[in-house]
């Protein structure tokens, strides 16, 4: 069986992440996105921990669904029966670390997959003997790579870990401002457990694989959402059971059992060099030619993914010779926005949004599976629309410095 999965979001204690992001919430909107798996999110914040003991029970091994009598509590939206489907739950989180090596800072994210609740309440107590658990959903531990990987793993051999967003500057194995060379020189002796890379939003599978030392691991893509309305923009087809065991297999072993939903990744917000604050946008090349200082204030430009990438590649860009398959898309309330000309938080765009919902079927129906004739029925200028897009027909603005590009499908009065 295949089924679109999403292993990295947040909840309501995560920073800067809004107050829907509860369980009901989260199930009721992979329901309208059309995501089958999604993470449980922020499992070592104790409020969060209880909240999903509470409120979740084991429909698989490993599997979690909501328990019926919280499924849709006090969620303000009409969820289209077309809409309507199982949503599971895996054990999930992403952890922050700080510390200092080989005499800089170093600042990774990573994404810790637990094969259950008990085994998730085990990792909280190792943790919070190490730091601060309680005051942030995605806490800060100033605690090398490699020591977490084997703290976790003498914990349980099925624990994974995955490097998150693998490219981002700040914060990121691979980033510009505070990362490494390569996954050997961050993991050393435990990085023979790194089975996987998440690719961010900001880098696709044929970028990343155009360094060989990445070639061994399989590519995944998740959301990283910090509201419900952004679950799914990036996620992973798993061709295998709905299970923690079968889908640790594919990430470990079978890797050409998966396929990701992919960003275009120039709408990332760290695709291109820059800085936001002076509305600089520059590909590598201009970057060079600045001697990466600024030529408006003489501030040190931040080196986006494409310029990192670039840096450690060993092979050209190859969108045809890649080991999993994957699909652009652009979020539904981006296209309607572009099509109607206001903003997608309008309330013209959210009532096309769910109308379009209850007439055809989730989001990632409508912007993947569903026939182009079949949306053309119900909306010419949209079926025009997601016909570009499936065709990679955009016109692109790229992001920079923590700037989210723009992908458009008209051009400037063609509507």
């Amino acid at each position: 069986m295949t089924f679109i999965a999403d292993l990295h979001i947040h909840s309501k204690y995560s920073r800067a992440c809004s107050l829907n992001l509860d369980l009901p919430h989260i199930d009721t909107w992979c329901q309208l996105k059309g995501i089958d798996l999604v993470s449980t999110a922020d499992f070592t914040h104790p409020l969060w921990f209880k909240d999903l003991n509470d409120q979740l029970e084991e429909c698989e091994g490993g599997i979690y669904c909501l328990k019926n009598k919280f499924k849709g509590q006090n969620v303000d939206v009409d969820l289209p029966e077309k809409c309507q489907k199982k949503v599971c739950f895996i054990c999930s989180t992403e952890i922050s670390l700080i510390y200092k090596k080989k005499e800089k800072v170093r600042r990774v994210h990573l994404i810790i997959l637990a094969p259950n609740l008990k085994i998730a309440s085990l990792i909280n107590i190792s943790l919070e003997k190490i730091g601060n658990i309680h005051s942030d959903g995605r806490p800060i531990l100033g605690l090398d790579s490699e020591k977490l990987v084997k703290i976790l793993l003498d914990i349980s051999p099925k624990i994974q870990v995955i490097p998150a967003h693998v490219w981002t500057p700040h914060f990121a194995v691979f980033g510009s401002k505070s990362g490494f060379d390569s996954v050997e020189e961050c993991f050393g002796k435990m990085s023979k457990h790194i089975c996987a890379l998440e690719t961010g939003l900001s880098s696709d599978p044929a970028m990343n694989r155009q360094i060989s030392k990445n070639d061994q691991y399989v590519l995944i893509s998740n959301s990283d959402a910090h509201s419900p309305q952004k679950l799914g923009r990036e996620a992973t087809i798993f061709d295998t059971k709905c299970n923690f065991d079968s889908i640790l297999k594919v990430l470990r072993f079978d890797h050409h059992k998966i396929e990701t939903i992919e960003f275009f990744p120039q709408e990332g917000k760290y695709y291109a060099d820059g800085l936001r604050n002076e509305n600089l946008c520059l590909f590598p090349k201009e970057t060079k030619k600045y001697n990466y200082i600024s030529p408006q204030t003489g501030k040190k430009i931040t080196v986006g993914v494409l310029h990192r990438i670039s840096t450690l590649a060993d092979k050209p860009l190859d969108h045809q010779n890649n080991k999993n398959k994957y699909f652009y898309i652009i979020p539904l309330v981006e296209i309607l926005s572009e099509i109607l000309k206001v903003g997608p938080n309008s309330k013209k765009v959210q009532n096309k949004y769910f109308s379009l919902l209850k007439q055809l079927g989730s989001e990632f129906a409508i912007l993947k599976d569903i026939a182009i004739e079949e949306i053309s029925s119900f909306d010419e200028l949209l079926g025009e629309a997601i016909k570009r897009m499936r065709n990679g027909k955009v016109i692109i603005k790229p992001g920079y410095d923590g700037e989210y590009g723009v992908i458009s499908l008209f051009a400037e009065d063609e509507i």
